[in-house]
């Protein structure tokens, strides 16, 4: 199993960490201390050296932070995780705000109003965050400052830095070979005027050089840090033992390898103007370059764009893994239809999901823990099954399913949720809302130069009208053989970056209602040009092709809330279904699937 069900947290250790941290925050005369869930490459996921704020608080969710003051700690969480937080940390010591809704700096001048200094590390923050909270801050007593990490100094088993061996990625997959794609961003380097750009994010660094890592589990990264020169030469600030002579010749002569010790002095001995990208770079590297007086200029991230495009090779292979794995989620389905209520854990679909992929001979990872929430736990988005929470599906629960895989030609994510025997009116009611928004952004056609932020709306808009709605992007980027949740692309409210052509995201919208179910259908898309329809006016617009071919339980629908619109969507997607997917079935699943997709 990839997956296991162990809880990681210690929420009981929370309090006496909490008063160590405040000790070590008395010794240096700070006010207070931040502590985010980050590492130095700003990774969603992180390897557990890095896991500090769930060492400190017992909150595991993947996005998050904590701000420690001398009487009070507030644990900030977004709306996934405002159920998780308060089952996982010990609320009579830490307090869970709503955030973004809570700004960081109103809670400061809320809890501080005499100020005093809060420290921070200068590795986990970039200049952008820092900049927000201290703009919002001007006027108060209250200051930021950078120094030690007061956790690492605590934390007295820290785990070692990962190891994990790098692996060359097939150019045949990638569409583009590394020199081309080095020389390509270095003249746009030069365009811009700039000598030298830092790379600090893993996935960002793995799509240039074409490699993959294995530091941390699910998303396949190196750990490392890179300087790119406007000639193209690369600077790879790596550990030399993840790297074997195969990467080595791979790499070649323009890629120099070095130690991550000598990332500093490698950034205080360039010549600059020196892009860097204020939203992912950690503050630190800023305060190496201005202390050596090498000048920087703000700019994107080089690879961020690039990568997001795919090539026509990555949208063939990743096209290839999703068909692969739609066949193993119904080889799945297939299965669950045929236990009864009662008999089944959420771990015991977990592994039995896990099995279906591993079945392929392609699965070299998950693409994230698989999320197998039933009843109430389905209202927790981002729920992860431990022993401790593991519970039987009974007949009238939902089940939220979310999964994907890591394959060498795609990296997965679907979710379908189940009915475990017959389910209320109400729940059906809401389902058919929810898809109904994932129909609607399946569907739609709009003008090129739109962000994410403009379409989000869609997909709610039928739980809208009910007074309903979820509390997280409607859909996010994702890699091919990357991260799961790549940026800078998202289906979000607050996304102002234009989708373009070959961008891969999800379509995801859901309900939650905390204590009794959740609902969640996601299919993965990806951008395309859309040729103008007969009578409409010319000009260039784009739509979704959709990857993911797994059935939606038509039992959970409610047929007379349909237009003739959806209703023909879902049919042709079902016939679909059945065409992609039937070939690649076993024979009694693939009888299975014939009867999940006949015609609503």
């Amino acid at each position: 199993m990839f997956q296991s069900f162990d809880d990681t947290a210690s929420p009981d250790q929370g309090p006496p960490r909490l008063a160590h941290l405040r000790e070590a925050m008395t010794a240096e005369g700070l006010a207070g201390y931040l502590v985010p869930r980050a590492d130095a490459h700003q990774g969603e996921y992180v390897a557990p050296r890095d896991d500090r704020l769930a060492w400190l608080t017992g909150f595991t969710g993947s996005a998050g932070f904590c701000a420690v003051l001398p009487d009070r700690a507030g644990v900030f969480v977004d709306g996934r995780y405002r159920a998780q937080v308060r089952v996982q940390v010990d609320t009579a010591q830490f307090t869970p705000v709503d955030w973004p809704e809570v700004k960081l700096a109103d809670w400061l001048k809320q809890h501080l109003p005499e100020g005093g200094i809060v420290g921070y590390d200068p590795l986990l923050y970039t200049p952008a965050q820092i900049e927000a909270v201290e703009t919002a801050l001007e006027g108060s007593l209250i200051t930021l400052e950078p120094g030690e990490n007061l956790v690492d100094r605590i934390w007295p088993d820290r785990p070692d830095p990962p190891l994990g061996p790098i692996r060359v990625y097939p150019e045949d997959l990638a569409g583009e070979g590394h020199a081309d794609k080095r020389r390509r961003l270095a003249a746009a380097l030069r365009n811009a005027g700039h000598a030298a750009a830092v790379l600090t994010l893993p996935d960002s660094i793995a799509w240039l050089l074409n490699i993959r890592g294995s530091d941390i589990p699910r998303n396949p990264v190196p750990h490392a840090f890179a300087v790119l020169h406007d000639d193209a030469h690369l600077s790879l600030y790596v550990d030399a033992a993840k790297l074997d002579d195969s990467v080595r010749a791979h790499l070649g002569d323009e890629v120099t390898i070095r130690p991550p010790s000598a990332f500093g002095p490698g950034l205080r001995s360039l010549t600059g103007p020196v892009r860097l990208d204020k939203s992912s770079v950690p503050v630190w590297v800023v305060r190496q370059l201005d202390e050596a007086n090498v000048a920087h200029a703000w700019g994107d991230d080089p690879c961020v764009l690039p990568k997001a495009c795919k090539t026509r090779s990555e949208i063939a292979a990743t096209r290839e893994a999703h068909l692969r794995d739609g066949a193993a989620m119904c080889e799945f389905l297939a299965w669950f239809d045929q236990q009864a209520p009662g008999t089944l854990t959420e771990i015991d679909v977990v592994e039995k999901l896990e099995s279906c992929r591993r079945a392929t001979g392609k699965l070299l990872d998950i693409s994230f823990d698989t999320i197998a929430g039933s009843g109430p736990n389905g209202a927790l988005a981002h729920y992860r099954v431990t022993h401790k929470t593991n519970r039987v599906l009974q007949a009238g629960d939902l089940l939220v399913l979310d999964s994907g895989g890591q394959y060498l030609d795609g990296t997965t994510d679907i979710t379908r949720t189940l009915p475990v025997g017959e389910v209320g009116a109400e729940e059906r009611a809401a389902f058919t809302r929810v898809l109904q928004g994932m129909i609607a952004m399946s569907r739609v056609r709009w003008p090129r130069g739109l962000a994410g932020r403009d379409l989000d709306a869609i997909a709610r808009y039928p739980l809208w009208l009910a007074d309903q709605d979820y509390g997280h992007g409607t859909g996010h980027g994702i890699g091919v053989h990357l991260c799961v949740h790549e940026g800078p692309q998202r289906l979000s409210k607050t996304s102002d970056v234009p989708l373009e052509p070959g961008m891969i995201l999800s379509n995801e919208p859901g309900y939650y209602r905390e204590g009794a179910f959740g609902i969640r259908i996601e299919n993965i898309v990806v951008v395309q040009e859309a040729a103008t329809l007969p009578g409409g006016d010319p000009g260039r617009r784009l739509c979704f092709e959709t990857l993911n071919y797994v059935p939606i339980d038509r039992r959970l629908i409610k047929p007379e809330m349909l237009s003739d619109v959806e209703r023909d969507w879902l049919n042709a997607y079902h016939a679909a279904c059945r065409d992609k997917i039937g070939p690649r079935m076993s024979g009694p699943a693939e009888l299975w699937l014939r009867e999940a997709t006949e015609p609503l």
